[in-house]
């Protein structure tokens, strides 16, 4: 074995998986605000530990000078997603980008593994502005759906408990936790507009509520004072109507949004025309 600087080492890596989750959570904020919706539910990432690399080195006879062509996911992204069908359109999203290469991809959703392993990887090089220029780094980017991912976590930890010699009752009963949660993702996608229209009505009443709040405390601001203390009252009344696990009366929560925008609306009016007179006169 070298005697090799690895902090030295893994600072491109560490760089990488910082800037490429920043990238795709910038891409997930992006394609939120223009689709109300975002095939991305959350980024992660990770650089592989010293003694993982040192293992797959000697599983793959990986020479220790190759370890960065030899190794491809040093540098791990996880791009986790509600339904199987994001997985393929984050896919093009990334085939797309400019600033990084895709090398080649593996499919294990249409081939999963033996074992039950579902997932759809991207291997690219990520050029990495470093202290003494640019680096090319290889990396993987795994796309899987939630369930997928609960599914390869439990069987990653079993896995290095058992140093990958699972006992074979075991390796059944992933194998038929595996296509228990190919069913769920199924299943979630066969009622998929409902899900996303469900989740988008609870985005917009959330909004709402916090607008509500937002324009009376604005108010204070205003020395609309008693106007402000009136729809906080109404505010109150609306809340505390409802029943637990009920939901809330949002029709009447619009209409309060409606009316302290109104007032916001005719104070800013009045204020502009004020100051208009004022400025005729000087």
């Amino acid at each position: 074995m070298d005697g090799r600087d690895w902090g030295l080492f893994l600072l491109p890596y560490e760089q990488t998986v910082e800037e490429l989750k920043v990238k795709f959570k910038t891409m997930r904020a992006e394609l939120k605000k223009r689709e109300e919706y975002a095939p991305i539910e959350f980024v992660t990432g990770r650089v592989k530990k010293i003694s993982s690399i040192l293992d797959k080195a000697k599983r793959l006879s990986v020479p220790m000078d190759q370890l960065e062509q030899g190794i491809e996911d040093i540098a791990g992204i996880r791009i986790m997603c509600q339904f199987v069908e994001d997985i393929r359109r984050v896919a093009e999203y990334i085939r797309k980008r400019k600033d990084l290469t895709v090398l080649y991809e593996k499919d294990y959703i249409t081939n999963y593994k033996e074992s039950g392993y579902r997932s759809f990887h991207m291997i690219v090089e990520y050029p990495v502005q470093t202290a003494l220029g640019q680096k090319p780094v290889l990396a993987e980017i795994q796309i899987r759906t939630l369930a997928m991912n609960f599914w390869a976590t439990i069987e990653h930890s079993l896995s290095y408990k058992y140093r990958e010699s699972l006992p074979e009752n075991i390796r059944k009963r992933l194998q038929t936790a595996a296509e228990a949660a190919s069913v769920l993702d199924n299943e979630m996608s066969s009622i998929r507009e409902d899900i996303l229209e469900a989740q988008k009505q609870f985005e917009d009443d959330s909004n709402v509520t916090s607008t509500v709040l937002a324009m009376i405390h604005q108010l204070y601001f205003y020395h609309l004072v008693n106007e402000a203390m009136a729809f906080q009252e109404r505010f109150n009344q609306i809340w505390s109507q409802t029943e637990p696990g009920k939901p809330h009366d949002m029709e009447s929560m619009r209409q309060l949004l409606d009316e302290v925008r109104e007032l916001m609306a005719a104070y800013k009016k009045n204020s502009i025309d004020v100051f208009s007179q004022e400025t005729d006169r000087d």
